[in-house]
C-alpha cells in the first residue's frame, strides 16, 4: 500500500538524524526507553491510524454530527477508533506514569499524533482537547479536583473542552459576560453563553468537563478580572452519584469542514443550577488558560502539517498513476506514448513545492516539541529558560505557518488532481475544507503575529 498519510522516512530523518532524539534516553527521566521503543510506538500509531481512523474519515465527513432532541451524536464510525485510541493509552502517551500516562518524550507522542491527525482530524479533536483540559488539572488542580476529574480525562473515559468564545467576545476575550456568582460553600454558580465550543457536546463519553472562563462578581474589567472554572456537564452529588449540572447544548454549527467535530453553543445556568469549581487562583484565568492554549496552538499547527501531508501524498500517488499527455520532449511526435502527469514539469514543480513545504513544517513542529522535552529535563534554570524561551517564540510561528502553508499545500493538491480534485469523491477536497479553520481558531493568525511581536 502506498503511503497516503505521513512520509515515514522523513519522520525518522527528523527524529534520529536532525534532532537525534535517541539521546534523550541518556537522561534519567527517559532512561527506560530506547530508539527501538520509539520506532515501535510510531509503527503502532501508523497501523491504528491507517486501519481504523482513516476508513472513518470520509464516512464521518458525509454523515456529520447530528443534533436531535437536545442530544449530540457523532458519526457512528467514530466510536470504535476512539475506544481503541483510549485503550491503547495514546491520549496520555507523553504524560507521567503517575497520572496514568506512558511517560514517552513529548516529541515521540507528537510524531504519533501526526499519523492520527492525517488520518482523521475531526476525530482527533475530541481527545486533543480532552488532553489539554487534563494537563490544566495536573498543573493547577487541587488533589481533590485531580482525583475527581483528571484521571478520567487522561484515560479518555470523560471528555474535556475549553470555553472562551462568546457572541460578543471572540478575539476580545476580555469582553466576556459569563458570570461566576459566589456560593456559601465557596464554589460558584456559572451563568452565561459560549459559542464555537469544539467537542462541547457529544456521545463518545459519559461526561464532559468544561474549562470555562468567567468573571467573578466584583472582579476587575478586562482580562485581568477573568477566572477559570471546572464545569462538568454532570457533577458529583453528595452521595457520589452524577447529576445534571445545568449545562445545555443550544446548537451545533454546520461548517465548511471538520463535519465530524461537534462545534457547539453552550448555555450555562439557565436554571441557576450550574456549579463551577475555581481552578487555581481568582483573576488568574487567562494566564492558566494560556497553558492550554499554547498546547492547542501547537496542536493546530499539527493540523496544517497532517492534512497537508496527506494531501501531498495523495496528489503524489495520483500523479504517478494518471496518464495524460506525452513527455514534453515528444510534443511533436504523434506516436509518442501517454505518460504519468508526474513527468510534466509544472506538475513536478507543484509536487516539489508541496514536499519541501511539508518537510519544513514538520521540522519546525518537531523541533518545538523537542524543545519542550529539553525544557522538561533541563538540569539548570538557565538551560530550562533557554529551551522554554524557544518554545514561547515558536508556538505562534508553528500555529500560523503550519496552518497557512498546510492550507496552501491542500489547495495545490487539488490543482494536481485537476477537475477530479474539485469533486467530492476526491479525498483532497476534504483535506482543504478541514484545514481552512486552522488559521482561524485558537487565535487567528493575525493574533499569532501580535503574540509573537507583543508578548514574545
Amino acid at each position: 500500500m502506498p503511503q497516503l498519510l505521513v512520509d515515514q522516512r522523513d519522520v525518522k530523518f527528523i527524529l534520529y538524524e536532525q534532532l537525534q532524539v535517541q539521546k534523550l534516553c541518556e537522561h534519567p527521566r527517559f532512561s527506560e526507553y530506547s530508539q527501538d521503543m520509539f520506532d515501535m510506538v510510531i509503527e503502532q500509531a501508523r497501523k491504528l491510524a491507517e486501519n481504523e481512523f482513516y476508513p472513518a474519515n470520509r464516512i464521518g465527513d458525509r454523515e456529520g454530527v447530528k443534533f436531535e432532541d437536545g442530544e449530540v451524536k457523532v458519526p457512528e464510525c467514530y466510536h470504535k477508533p476512539y475506544r481503541l485510541y483510549c485503550e491503547g493509552g495514546w491520549l496520555s502517551i507523553s504524560d507521567p506514569i503517575e497520572v496514568g500516562g506512558q511517560g514517552f518524550p513529548f516529541i515521540i507522542g507528537n510524531a504519533a499524533i501526526e499519523f492520527f491527525s492525517a488520518a482523521n482530524w475531526s476525530l482527533m479533536m475530541y481527545p486533543g482537547l480532552t488532553h489539554g483540559a487534563a494537563r490544566l488539572l495536573e498543573k493547577y488542580g487541587t488533589p481533590e479536583q485531580q482525583e475527581l476529574y483528571m484521571y478520567k480525562l487522561f484515560s479518555g473515559e470523560w471528555g474535556g473542552t475549553m470555553c472562551l468564545t462568546e457572541p460578543n467576545a471572540g478575539t476580545d476575550v476580555g469582553a466576556l459576560t459569563t458570570k461566576a456568582i459566589r456560593r456559601p460553600d465557596g464554589n460558584f454558580n456559572i451563568v452565561g453563553q459560549k459559542i464555537f465550543i469544539s467537542s462541547g457536546a457529544h456521545n463518545l463519553t459519559e461526561n464532559i468537563v468544561h474549562m470555562v472562563l468567567a468573571r467573578i462578581e466584583g472582579a476587575p474589567k478586562g482580562t485581568k478580572g477573568i477566572s477559570i472554572f471546572i464545569v462538568p456537564r454532570l457533577r458529583y452529588a453528595e452521595d457520589g452519584s452524577l447529576v445534571d449540572n445545568d449545562v445545555v447544548c443550544t446548537n451545533v454549527e454546520e461548517k465548511l469542514g471538520i463535519h465530524g467535530s461537534a462545534t457547539c453553543g453552550l448555555s450555562f445556568g439557565d436554571n441557576d443550577n450550574c456549579i463551577g469549581y475555581l481552578l487555581g487562583e481568582e483573576n488568574r484565568g487567562m494566564r492558566i488558560m494560556f497553558d492550554m492554549m499554547n498546547e492547542a496552538r501547537h496542536f493546530v499547527g499539527m493540523q496544517g502539517l497532517a492534512l497537508g501531508s496527506a494531501a501531498y501524498l495523495h496528489a503524489l500517488n495520483y500523479a504517478k498513476e494518471r496518464l495524460q499527455g506525452v513527455h514534453f520532449t515528444q510534443l511533436k511526435n504523434p506516436e509518442a506514448p501517454r505518460v504519468p502527469i508526474i513527468e510534466h514539469p509544472d506538475v513536478r514543480r507543484m509536487l516539489m513545492f508541496m514536499k519541501s513545504t511539508i518537510e519544513g513544517i514538520r521540522a519546525l513542529l518537531y523541533y518545538a516539541a523537542y524543545c519542550m522535552d529539553r525544557a522538561a529535563i533541563a538540569e539548570s534554570e538557565e538551560e530550562r529558560d533557554k529551551f522554554q524561551g524557544y518554545v514561547d517564540i515558536l508556538i505562534p510561528v508553528c500555529k500560523a505557518y503550519g496552518s497557512d502553508m498546510g492550507f496552501r499545500v491542500c489547495e495545490m493538491a487539488i490543482q494536481v488532481y485537476g477537475g477530479y480534485g474539485y469533486c467530492v469523491d476526491c479525498p483532497v477536497e476534504q483535506h482543504l475544507r478541514d484545514c481552512k479553520i486552522a488559521s482561524i481558531y485558537e487565535g487567528t493568525n493575525g493574533i499569532q503575529a501580535l503574540d509573537l511581536v507583543g508578548r514574545k
